[in-house]
């Protein structure tokens, strides 16, 4: 089993140094279980925080979060990727994409903007246009980060002409909330049945509905709870995990189609964690969270017709600041950003809770793991 890593890069404290390889098990072998190992890059590429496939090319999207773009990638060989076209400018702080058959949907931490970036048939990004929501006009311009245009000309003027090229402060979202109450940190995207669109805003405490580019519905969740990533449900139901509070809350829509919050559920843990990534087991009944800080996997059980939420167990995630994870066959795969390592986990088959760590690999930074 082979996976691309994203993480992040000197420029936001990481080691990363491009899109990586880690290979899982033997070669032989159709399971997860084995032994890990970190393959060296795939690719070139600074913060490479979130990656995510086109549905039906070859051809894998990254969100270079401190650029402030996005960057296509062309497969070329069994492990090798090609820059396909430039970095499209989307903001301040993209940290996720969502890959659909014809355009990007991209969540950006820093503005709190949700943006859609066209696709070409070969999946060549083009041009970048922000969503907007019910009451706001719709705007039709390319989206500009001025912070981020600087720091992208200076790295084309190259060493001796960079100083050529004024700085450009970036934006103090610490002073801007100050001063202006919680401010919009759009995070996931999420594609729902019907051409549908869910995005989390874990600044405002969001889960907003969009239909065409335009907000449809909004779902206010409790307040600091901070929406994060979310997974949707073959039962209809939306699932969402909490960075501030460490909880999932399943939203579903009722009879006139208007989404509510159906239920909710603790997740256990340190006050003073932060959840991150949310998984669904192969089965679907099982969710797994991560939660950074005391450095846990908790397993929820999803019973009835989705709308009860069970814990079942808290596991050591055997990483530091499990920022991602995925479940691979019968293991879960836990990315450590501060730990610059990769663990896998042994799953219950009967239960679904995570067990021991069987193996680990030394990787940089790593902030996203997807099945290459």
């Amino acid at each position: 089993m082979r996976y691309l890593l994203g993480g992040y890069s000197a420029d936001a404290g990481g080691s990363a140094t491009g899109i990586g390889l880690l290979t899982a098990g033997s070669a032989d072998s159709p399971l997860a279980s084995g032994p890990l190992g970190f393959g060296g890059n795939v690719a070139a590429a600074v913060s490479p925080s979130w990656l995510a496939w086109h549905p039906s090319l070859e051809v894998v999207y990254a969100a270079l979060e401190t650029r402030g773009a996005v960057q296509a990638y062309r497969r070329t060989g069994e492990t090798s990727f090609a820059p396909l076209g430039g970095p499209v400018r989307v903001g301040d702080s993209p940290c996720h994409v969502l890959a659909l058959s014809q355009a990007l949907i991209v969540c950006n931490y820093g503005d709190g903007r949700v943006v859609r970036v066209a696709l070409a048939a070969d999946g060549r990004p083009g041009a970048a246009k922000a969503w907007t929501d019910a009451a706001a006009p719709a705007n039709d311009e390319p989206v500009l980060d001025l912070a981020s245009a600087a720091r992208a000309l200076r790295d084309a003027a190259g060493e001796e002409y960079a100083h050529l090229i004024p700085d450009v402060p970036e934006p103090d979202a610490a002073v801007a909330e100050a001063q202006e109450g919680p401010v919009s940190r759009a995070h996931h995207a999420t594609a729902l049945p019907g051409g549908l669109v869910a995005t989390t805003d874990l600044g405002l405490d969001l889960v907003r509905i969009w239909r065409a580019g335009r907000e449809w519905q909004r779902v206010q969740l409790p307040g600091g709870s901070g929406p994060r990533h979310a997974v949707w449900h073959p039962s209809g139901h939306l699932y969402v995990v909490t960075e501030a509070s460490n909880e999932i809350f399943a939203l579903a829509p009722d009879a006139t189609d208007t989404w509510r919050l159906v239920t909710g559920v603790a997740l256990g843990g340190m006050p003073t964690d932060a959840a991150a990534e949310l998984a669904l087991s192969h089965d679907r009944e099982v969710l797994y969270a991560a939660l950074r800080g005391s450095d846990t996997i908790a397993a929820v059980r999803i019973r009835g017709a989705g709308e009860t939420l069970a814990p079942v167990a808290l596991a050591e995630a055997g990483v530091t600041w499990p920022r991602h994870h995925i479940v691979a066959r019968d293991s879960l795969l836990v990315a450590g950003q501060q730990s610059d390592e990769v663990a896998s986990l042994s799953l219950d088959v009967r239960t679904g809770a995570p067990g021991r760590v069987r193996y680990r690999t030394t990787a940089p930074a790593p902030s996203v793991i997807v099945p290459l």
